[in-house]
């Protein structure tokens, strides 16, 4: 528009009266009571929802209380700027089109947030219910990820809304995306890994974890969009690249279902005669303890003739994973399985050498001393 045209306009606006500037006061006094009306409206249903013990239309409530009123406004700017006797050509329609798009937008992430924050919620609160088998760092993943992708959407929107053609911008941006991926392949590699974490879920905040194929060991902290931070036994911390955990052997103790106890045990030679007695009451023992899963594999079995001993293995699974538990009742077996052999007059054998001469090697060795 140039300045003569909008100089025009003004003179125009001049000579046009008060009409329009009467019809203007009446929609925007009408608005601002439907939106007072709208307001309170939406709090006294909020009310009552949450009583329900469904939360999730409380959220759609949540969600749609401020979007309501700008889209409201939007499309109240938009008719006065219809009855404003200036040519202001199609200005107020694209403004329309933009708050709309804009409302719509805000209400979506509001509930993607109302959404996200319960289900958070859930999990803290009662982290014995399964929501959808998510945990709380898969849901803030998720309720990222979604955020993001309303905003590229409406943004597109708001793009062909404003006459940019979309097709060019995809195309600019796949050119471009292309170039950032080869510059960023490190850091997308770790955006990459850590989707692959929260959607495999081998591993949650809390656990115990390690690898074999490096020296990790320790208790997870957190699990970022790029990095991962595992508490070390020695309270030291490891940040770890999602893309380099992403391929990693990864070994999860917290999830065991149980902790095994295999222990090989070895008697003297001189005590071959009471082994199968040993054998016969520790496996009773075992069977009979309160603490050992009698549905797993309970296995107590003369096994090898060693250099030194006669071995024998112990083998059962205890009901308990808890790590300190787990070892008193391991001590507890392993000190009644010392007093079975005792009480059968038997030794446990330690490395030892026995060394037996000839009878006549002796003689000419003493025959040799006398000459």
């Amino acid at each position: 528009m140039q300045f003569t045209d909008i100089y025009h306009n003004l003179i125009l606006f001049g000579q046009s009266g008060g009409g329009w500037l009467i019809k203007a006061s009446v929609i925007l006094l009408v608005a601002g009571i439907g939106d007072w009306l709208m307001r309170m409206m939406l709090n006294r249903l909020q009310q009552k929802l949450e009583s329900t013990p469904n939360p999730w239309d409380e959220a759609a409530i949540i969600a749609l209380r401020g979007p309501a009123s700008l889209l409201l406004w939007a499309i109240v700017v938009s008719w006065i700027g219809q009855i404003i006797p200036i040519t202001t050509g199609n200005i107020h329609e694209l403004g329309r089109d933009i708050g709309i798009i804009y409302a719509i937008c805000w209400a979506a992430i509001r509930l993607i947030r109302c959404f996200q924050q319960h289900i958070s919620r859930q999990i803290n609160t009662k982290p014995d219910i399964k929501i959808g088998k998510l945990e709380a760092a898969t849901a803030e993943i998720i309720g990222k990820l979604l955020r993001v992708s309303v905003l590229i959407i409406g943004a597109l929107m708001g793009l062909q809304t404003i006459g940019v053609s979309i097709a060019g911008a995809l195309a600019f941006g796949g050119v471009g995306g292309i170039a950032v991926g080869f510059a960023a392949r490190d850091l997308l590699a770790n955006l990459f890994g850590g989707l692959m974490l929260h959607l495999d879920r081998p591993f949650s905040v809390g656990d115990w974890v390690k690898s074999p194929d490096r020296e990790i060991e320790g208790t997870v902290e957190h699990i970022g969009w790029r990095v991962t931070r595992i508490r070390a036994f020695d309270m030291s911390p490891i940040y770890m690249p999602n893309g380099v955990l992403a391929n990693l052997a990864i070994v999860n103790p917290s999830r065991m279902t149980h902790r095994r106890i295999y222990e090989i045990i070895g008697i003297r030679y001189r005590d071959a005669d009471k082994m199968q007695d040993i054998v016969a009451e520790i496996s009773t023992m075992l069977k009979s303890h309160n603490d050992i899963d009698q549905g797993q594999t309970v296995v107590v079995n003369f096994n090898k003739f060693a250099q030194s001993s006669l071995d024998f293995f112990v083998y059962a699974y205890t009901r308990t994973t808890a790590w300190v538990k787990y070892h008193e009742i391991k001590q507890d077996i392993l000190l009644k399985i010392i007093a079975i052999i005792i009480n059968h007059k038997a030794k446990i054998a330690f490395p030892t050498t026995v060394v037996e001469m000839a009878d006549e090697i002796h003689v000419n060795n003493t025959n040799y001393i006398n000459e």
